[in-house]
Protein backbone atom coordinates (compact mmCIF):
# COMPACT_ATOMS: atom_id res chain seq x y z
CA UNK A 1 0.00 0.00 0.00
CA UNK A 2 1.54 3.64 -0.84
CA UNK A 3 0.59 6.58 1.54
CA UNK A 4 1.36 10.05 -0.01
CA UNK A 5 3.09 11.56 3.33
CA UNK A 6 4.29 15.38 1.96
CA UNK A 7 4.46 17.54 -1.59
CA UNK A 8 6.87 19.54 -3.05
CA UNK A 9 5.21 20.76 -6.56
CA UNK A 10 4.39 17.83 -8.35
CA UNK A 11 7.24 16.17 -6.85
CA UNK A 12 6.17 13.15 -3.74
CA UNK A 13 7.18 11.73 -0.60
CA UNK A 14 6.07 8.74 0.06
CA UNK A 15 6.25 4.97 1.74
CA UNK A 16 4.98 1.95 0.15
CA UNK A 17 4.47 -1.04 2.21
CA UNK A 18 4.44 -4.48 1.32
CA UNK A 19 4.75 -8.00 2.99
CA UNK A 20 8.42 -8.15 3.09
CA UNK A 21 8.84 -4.87 4.83
CA UNK A 22 8.16 -1.17 3.88
CA UNK A 23 10.59 1.51 1.94
CA UNK A 24 10.62 5.04 1.68
CA UNK A 25 10.20 6.47 -1.63
CA UNK A 26 11.79 8.51 -4.16
CA UNK A 27 13.44 4.90 -3.73
CA UNK A 28 16.07 3.04 -5.92
CA UNK A 29 15.94 -0.49 -6.79
CA UNK A 30 19.51 -1.83 -6.62
CA UNK A 31 19.38 -4.44 -10.22
CA UNK A 32 20.65 -7.73 -9.44
CA UNK A 33 19.76 -9.18 -12.77
CA UNK A 34 20.22 -13.24 -12.06
CA UNK A 35 20.01 -12.73 -8.40
CA UNK A 36 23.46 -10.77 -7.89
CA UNK A 37 24.56 -7.42 -8.09
CA UNK A 38 27.76 -8.00 -10.69
CA UNK A 39 30.49 -6.70 -9.46
CA UNK A 40 30.41 -9.22 -6.92
CA UNK A 41 28.02 -8.07 -4.09
CA UNK A 42 26.12 -10.27 -2.01
CA UNK A 43 22.96 -9.38 0.42
CA UNK A 44 25.06 -8.42 3.19
CA UNK A 45 26.90 -5.79 1.10
CA UNK A 46 23.40 -4.71 -0.44
CA UNK A 47 22.44 -4.11 3.63
CA UNK A 48 25.49 -1.80 3.87
CA UNK A 49 25.06 0.04 0.68
CA UNK A 50 21.38 0.76 2.26
CA UNK A 51 19.35 -0.72 -0.27
CA UNK A 52 15.90 -1.04 0.09
CA UNK A 53 14.73 -2.96 -2.98
CA UNK A 54 16.37 -5.27 -5.07
CA UNK A 55 15.33 -6.06 -8.50
CA UNK A 56 15.60 -8.93 -10.28
CA UNK A 57 14.70 -10.11 -14.10
CA UNK A 58 12.39 -12.92 -14.80
CA UNK A 59 13.34 -13.54 -18.60
CA UNK A 60 16.94 -14.36 -17.00
CA UNK A 61 16.14 -16.46 -14.08
CA UNK A 62 13.54 -18.26 -16.22
CA UNK A 63 16.44 -19.71 -18.50
CA UNK A 64 18.34 -20.27 -15.56
CA UNK A 65 18.95 -21.83 -13.01
CA UNK A 66 15.00 -22.20 -13.53
CA UNK A 67 11.89 -20.39 -11.90
CA UNK A 68 10.11 -24.12 -10.92
CA UNK A 69 13.79 -24.71 -9.40
CA UNK A 70 13.72 -21.71 -6.96
CA UNK A 71 10.43 -22.16 -6.02
CA UNK A 72 10.99 -25.53 -4.83
CA UNK A 73 14.20 -23.51 -2.93
CA UNK A 74 12.01 -21.34 -1.13
CA UNK A 75 11.75 -18.68 -3.43
CA UNK A 76 14.13 -15.60 -4.26
CA UNK A 77 13.92 -14.49 -0.51
CA UNK A 78 15.27 -17.70 0.78
CA UNK A 79 17.72 -18.21 -2.53
CA UNK A 80 19.65 -14.91 -2.17
CA UNK A 81 19.24 -14.39 1.58
CA UNK A 82 18.15 -10.80 0.83
CA UNK A 83 15.07 -10.22 3.35
CA UNK A 84 13.76 -7.15 2.22
CA UNK A 85 11.28 -5.77 -0.96
CA UNK A 86 12.11 -7.48 -4.52
CA UNK A 87 10.27 -6.82 -7.76
CA UNK A 88 10.73 -9.00 -10.72
CA UNK A 89 9.86 -7.42 -14.31
CA UNK A 90 7.96 -9.57 -16.70
CA UNK A 91 10.93 -10.38 -19.60
CA UNK A 92 8.84 -8.18 -21.68
CA UNK A 93 12.09 -5.88 -22.33
CA UNK A 94 14.87 -8.37 -22.52
CA UNK A 95 12.63 -10.53 -25.01
CA UNK A 96 13.04 -7.11 -26.84
CA UNK A 97 16.72 -6.17 -26.90
CA UNK A 98 18.10 -9.91 -26.32
CA UNK A 99 15.97 -12.58 -28.10
CA UNK A 100 17.95 -13.39 -31.88
CA UNK A 101 13.97 -14.13 -33.24
CA UNK A 102 10.81 -12.89 -31.58
CA UNK A 103 7.18 -13.13 -32.89
CA UNK A 104 4.72 -11.32 -30.94
CA UNK A 105 0.60 -12.10 -31.44
CA UNK A 106 -2.37 -11.89 -29.54
CA UNK A 107 -1.50 -15.00 -26.84
CA UNK A 108 2.08 -14.00 -26.23
CA UNK A 109 5.75 -14.17 -27.08
CA UNK A 110 7.55 -16.83 -29.40
CA UNK A 111 11.25 -15.87 -29.32
CA UNK A 112 14.12 -17.79 -29.09
CA UNK A 113 17.27 -18.01 -25.83
CA UNK A 114 19.64 -15.66 -25.95
CA UNK A 115 21.66 -18.63 -24.57
CA UNK A 116 21.31 -21.98 -26.63
CA UNK A 117 18.83 -20.47 -28.99
CA UNK A 118 16.31 -22.76 -28.30
CA UNK A 119 12.27 -21.49 -28.80
CA UNK A 120 10.43 -20.42 -25.44
CA UNK A 121 6.69 -18.93 -25.68
CA UNK A 122 5.96 -16.27 -23.14
CA UNK A 123 2.27 -15.58 -22.33
CA UNK A 124 0.74 -12.87 -19.88
CA UNK A 125 -0.57 -16.31 -17.72
CA UNK A 126 3.06 -18.11 -18.32
CA UNK A 127 5.20 -14.76 -17.10
CA UNK A 128 2.92 -14.37 -13.94
CA UNK A 129 3.44 -18.09 -13.14
CA UNK A 130 7.33 -17.75 -13.62
CA UNK A 131 7.32 -14.30 -10.89
CA UNK A 132 4.54 -16.60 -8.35
CA UNK A 133 7.39 -19.24 -8.53
CA UNK A 134 9.86 -17.02 -8.05
CA UNK A 135 7.88 -15.77 -5.08
CA UNK A 136 8.99 -11.93 -5.70
CA UNK A 137 7.44 -8.73 -3.77
CA UNK A 138 6.14 -7.08 -6.81
CA UNK A 139 5.67 -8.86 -10.62
CA UNK A 140 5.28 -6.42 -13.30
CA UNK A 141 2.68 -6.92 -15.90
CA UNK A 142 3.50 -8.43 -19.46
CA UNK A 143 4.03 -5.67 -22.19
CA UNK A 144 5.54 -5.16 -25.22
CA UNK A 145 8.43 -2.33 -25.19
CA UNK A 146 7.92 -0.89 -28.47
CA UNK A 147 11.11 0.55 -30.11
CA UNK A 148 10.91 4.66 -30.43
CA UNK A 149 10.22 6.01 -32.90
CA UNK A 150 7.73 3.15 -34.57
CA UNK A 151 4.64 3.97 -36.64
CA UNK A 152 1.63 5.37 -34.77
CA UNK A 153 -0.48 2.42 -36.41
CA UNK A 154 2.05 -0.12 -35.15
CA UNK A 155 2.10 1.96 -31.52
CA UNK A 156 -1.84 1.91 -31.04
CA UNK A 157 -2.29 -1.93 -31.67
CA UNK A 158 0.81 -2.39 -29.64
CA UNK A 159 -0.68 -0.59 -26.54
CA UNK A 160 -4.14 -1.96 -26.83
CA UNK A 161 -2.77 -5.30 -26.74
CA UNK A 162 -0.69 -4.45 -23.66
CA UNK A 163 -3.93 -3.42 -21.66
CA UNK A 164 -5.57 -6.80 -22.57
CA UNK A 165 -2.09 -8.64 -21.40
CA UNK A 166 -2.92 -6.58 -18.71
CA UNK A 167 -6.01 -7.98 -18.21
CA UNK A 168 -5.11 -11.83 -18.16
CA UNK A 169 -2.11 -11.10 -15.83
CA UNK A 170 -4.72 -9.58 -12.70
CA UNK A 171 -6.62 -12.57 -13.55
CA UNK A 172 -3.65 -15.03 -13.54
CA UNK A 173 -2.30 -13.72 -10.05
CA UNK A 174 -5.27 -13.81 -8.63
CA UNK A 175 -5.49 -17.25 -9.05
CA UNK A 176 -1.97 -17.88 -8.08
CA UNK A 177 -2.26 -16.32 -5.28
CA UNK A 178 -5.04 -18.25 -3.65
CA UNK A 179 -3.33 -22.05 -4.62
CA UNK A 180 -2.14 -23.48 -1.64
CA UNK A 181 1.90 -24.22 -3.06
CA UNK A 182 2.03 -20.22 -3.70
CA UNK A 183 4.67 -19.24 -1.78
CA UNK A 184 3.68 -15.46 -1.85
CA UNK A 185 0.46 -15.25 -1.36
CA UNK A 186 0.06 -11.45 -1.31
CA UNK A 187 2.55 -10.78 -4.27
CA UNK A 188 1.52 -7.04 -6.10
CA UNK A 189 0.98 -6.22 -8.83
CA UNK A 190 2.03 -3.45 -11.37
CA UNK A 191 0.60 -2.53 -14.82
CA UNK A 192 2.68 -0.76 -17.59
CA UNK A 193 2.25 2.34 -19.35
CA UNK A 194 3.27 2.33 -23.21
CA UNK A 195 3.07 4.40 -26.08
CA UNK A 196 5.65 5.47 -27.45
CA UNK A 197 6.56 9.26 -27.77
CA UNK A 198 3.07 9.27 -28.78
CA UNK A 199 1.52 11.43 -25.71
CA UNK A 200 -1.83 10.98 -26.47
CA UNK A 201 -1.58 7.10 -26.95
CA UNK A 202 0.16 7.21 -23.75
CA UNK A 203 -2.22 9.53 -21.62
CA UNK A 204 -5.18 7.29 -22.85
CA UNK A 205 -3.77 4.43 -21.61
CA UNK A 206 -2.55 5.25 -18.55
CA UNK A 207 -6.37 6.59 -17.92
CA UNK A 208 -7.36 2.99 -19.09
CA UNK A 209 -5.46 0.97 -16.88
CA UNK A 210 -5.52 3.26 -13.90
CA UNK A 211 -9.30 1.50 -14.35
CA UNK A 212 -7.60 -1.61 -13.50
CA UNK A 213 -6.71 -0.81 -9.89
CA UNK A 214 -3.33 -2.37 -10.35
CA UNK A 215 -1.18 -2.20 -6.37
CA UNK A 216 1.14 0.32 -8.66
CA UNK A 217 2.00 1.64 -12.12
CA UNK A 218 5.26 1.73 -14.27
CA UNK A 219 6.04 4.49 -17.31
CA UNK A 220 7.74 1.56 -19.57
CA UNK A 221 9.64 2.08 -22.67
CA UNK A 222 11.47 5.21 -22.18
CA UNK A 223 15.40 5.61 -22.28
CA UNK A 224 15.52 3.39 -25.36
CA UNK A 225 16.61 6.11 -28.26
CA UNK A 226 14.35 8.92 -27.55
CA UNK A 227 16.21 12.61 -25.95
CA UNK A 228 15.88 13.49 -22.71
CA UNK A 229 13.38 16.57 -23.73
CA UNK A 230 11.04 14.00 -25.05
CA UNK A 231 11.39 11.76 -22.32
CA UNK A 232 10.26 14.25 -20.15
CA UNK A 233 8.09 15.51 -21.78
CA UNK A 234 6.31 11.79 -21.77
CA UNK A 235 6.41 11.60 -17.92
CA UNK A 236 5.01 15.11 -17.55
CA UNK A 237 1.45 14.36 -19.91
CA UNK A 238 1.46 10.80 -18.13
CA UNK A 239 1.77 11.46 -14.69
CA UNK A 240 -0.68 13.99 -14.79
CA UNK A 241 -3.19 11.33 -15.34
CA UNK A 242 -1.52 8.49 -12.57
CA UNK A 243 -3.63 7.61 -9.52
CA UNK A 244 -2.27 9.83 -6.95
CA UNK A 245 -2.83 7.59 -4.20
CA UNK A 246 -0.81 4.53 -6.32
CA UNK A 247 3.01 4.46 -6.49
CA UNK A 248 4.43 5.22 -9.72
CA UNK A 249 7.78 3.43 -11.28
CA UNK A 250 9.68 4.73 -14.22
CA UNK A 251 11.40 1.68 -15.71
CA UNK A 252 15.01 1.55 -16.81
CA UNK A 253 16.34 5.16 -16.09
CA UNK A 254 18.40 6.19 -15.50
CA UNK A 255 21.27 9.21 -14.26
CA UNK A 256 21.55 10.95 -11.85
CA UNK A 257 20.19 13.86 -13.79
CA UNK A 258 17.31 11.77 -15.24
CA UNK A 259 16.25 10.83 -11.69
CA UNK A 260 16.71 14.05 -9.92
CA UNK A 261 13.97 15.56 -12.84
CA UNK A 262 11.73 12.70 -12.87
CA UNK A 263 11.15 13.28 -9.31
CA UNK A 264 10.51 16.65 -9.95
CA UNK A 265 7.85 14.79 -11.94
CA UNK A 266 5.98 13.22 -9.58
CA UNK A 267 7.82 9.86 -10.25
CA UNK A 268 8.27 7.92 -6.75
CA UNK A 269 10.62 4.64 -8.39
CA UNK A 270 13.42 4.01 -10.06
CA UNK A 271 15.72 1.44 -11.58
CA UNK A 272 18.60 1.30 -14.28
CA UNK A 273 21.84 -0.85 -14.31
CA UNK A 274 24.47 2.31 -14.34
CA UNK A 275 25.69 2.55 -11.28
CA UNK A 276 26.85 -1.10 -11.41
CA UNK A 277 27.91 -1.34 -14.89
CA UNK A 278 29.23 1.96 -15.42
CA UNK A 279 31.27 1.18 -11.80
CA UNK A 280 32.52 -1.81 -13.40
CA UNK A 281 34.29 -0.04 -16.30
CA UNK A 282 35.36 2.96 -13.60
CA UNK A 283 32.87 5.96 -14.07
CA UNK A 284 32.47 6.95 -10.38
CA UNK A 285 29.67 8.93 -9.46
CA UNK A 286 30.52 12.08 -7.04
CA UNK A 287 28.87 15.19 -4.99
CA UNK A 288 30.58 17.00 -7.77
CA UNK A 289 30.16 14.83 -11.22
CA UNK A 290 31.26 12.13 -12.88
CA UNK A 291 35.22 10.52 -12.52
CA UNK A 292 36.84 8.17 -14.48
CA UNK A 293 38.98 6.39 -12.24
CA UNK A 294 41.67 5.28 -14.98
CA UNK A 295 42.25 8.65 -15.77
CA UNK A 296 46.51 8.98 -15.37
CA UNK A 297 45.64 12.53 -13.29
CA UNK A 298 44.85 9.84 -10.20
CA UNK A 299 47.62 7.74 -10.45
CA UNK A 300 49.52 9.24 -7.38
CA UNK A 301 45.59 10.82 -5.76
CA UNK A 302 45.43 9.73 -2.12
CA UNK A 303 42.38 11.14 -2.08
CA UNK A 304 38.93 9.27 -1.46
CA UNK A 305 36.87 8.61 -4.34
CA UNK A 306 34.24 11.72 -2.59
CA UNK A 307 34.69 13.38 0.81
CA UNK A 308 31.62 13.79 0.97
CA UNK A 309 30.59 10.10 0.33
CA UNK A 310 30.33 7.70 3.79
CA UNK A 311 29.91 4.36 1.75
CA UNK A 312 32.45 1.49 2.57
CA UNK A 313 35.15 2.42 0.18
CA UNK A 314 35.35 5.89 1.18
CA UNK A 315 35.02 5.32 4.91
CA UNK A 316 37.88 2.77 5.12
CA UNK A 317 39.89 5.63 3.46
CA UNK A 318 40.83 3.61 0.05
CA UNK A 319 42.41 6.17 -2.20
CA UNK A 320 42.17 7.05 -6.04
CA UNK A 321 44.69 5.91 -6.49
CA UNK A 322 45.11 2.66 -5.04
CA UNK A 323 41.94 1.86 -6.82
CA UNK A 324 43.49 2.87 -9.86
CA UNK A 325 45.93 0.33 -9.70
CA UNK A 326 43.13 -2.16 -9.39
CA UNK A 327 41.48 -1.27 -12.14
CA UNK A 328 44.53 -1.34 -14.09
CA UNK A 329 45.71 -4.49 -12.83
CA UNK A 330 42.35 -5.94 -14.04
CA UNK A 331 41.80 -7.10 -9.96
CA UNK A 332 38.20 -8.11 -9.32
CA UNK A 333 38.46 -6.23 -5.92
CA UNK A 334 38.52 -2.80 -8.25
CA UNK A 335 35.28 -3.70 -9.75
CA UNK A 336 33.51 -4.72 -6.33
CA UNK A 337 34.75 -1.36 -4.93
CA UNK A 338 33.68 0.76 -7.61
CA UNK A 339 29.89 -0.91 -7.83
CA UNK A 340 29.87 -0.41 -3.80
CA UNK A 341 30.21 2.99 -3.98
CA UNK A 342 28.18 3.62 -6.74
CA UNK A 343 25.13 1.91 -5.17
CA UNK A 344 25.85 3.77 -2.01
CA UNK A 345 25.58 7.10 -4.16
CA UNK A 346 22.67 5.89 -5.37
CA UNK A 347 20.98 5.12 -2.70
CA UNK A 348 22.23 8.44 -0.81
CA UNK A 349 21.26 10.39 -3.73
CA UNK A 350 17.49 8.81 -2.78
CA UNK A 351 17.58 9.75 0.63
CA UNK A 352 19.23 13.42 0.15
CA UNK A 353 15.86 13.76 -2.53
CA UNK A 354 13.21 12.46 0.77
CA UNK A 355 15.09 14.92 2.87
CA UNK A 356 14.98 18.12 0.82
CA UNK A 357 11.44 16.86 0.03
CA UNK A 358 10.71 16.97 3.81
CA UNK A 359 12.09 20.12 4.37
CA UNK A 360 10.06 21.53 1.06
CA UNK A 361 13.64 22.26 -0.25
CA UNK A 362 13.83 20.26 -3.21
CA UNK A 363 13.24 22.87 -5.80
CA UNK A 364 16.42 24.49 -3.96
CA UNK A 365 18.33 20.95 -5.13
CA UNK A 366 17.45 20.52 -7.52
CA UNK A 367 18.52 24.01 -9.08
CA UNK A 368 22.03 23.06 -7.27
CA UNK A 369 22.43 19.61 -8.06
CA UNK A 370 20.53 18.20 -11.63
CA UNK A 371 23.04 19.40 -13.84
CA UNK A 372 26.08 19.19 -11.44
CA UNK A 373 25.52 15.42 -10.87
CA UNK A 374 26.13 14.71 -15.09
CA UNK A 375 28.85 16.78 -15.19
CA UNK A 376 32.37 14.71 -16.35
CA UNK A 377 35.51 15.80 -14.01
Amino acid sequence: MYTLLKTEGRARRGRFETVHGTFETPAFMNVATVAAIKGGLNADDLRNVDCQVMLSNTYHLHLRPGDRLIHDLGGLHKFTHWQGPILTDSGGFQVFSLARIRKIREEGIDFNSHIDGRAIFMSPEISMQIQSNLASTIAMALDECIENPAPRAYVEASVARTERWLERCRREMARLNSLEDTINKKQLLFGINQGGCYEDIRVANMKHIAELDCDGYAIGGLAVGETAEEMYGIIDAVTDVMPKNKIRYLMGVGTPTNIIEAVWRGVDLFDCVMPARNGRHGQLFTWDGIININNAKYERDLGVIDERCDCPVCRAGYSRAYLRHLFKANEMLGLRMAVQHNLYFYNHLMTRIRTELEQGTFEEFRNNYSERLGKRI
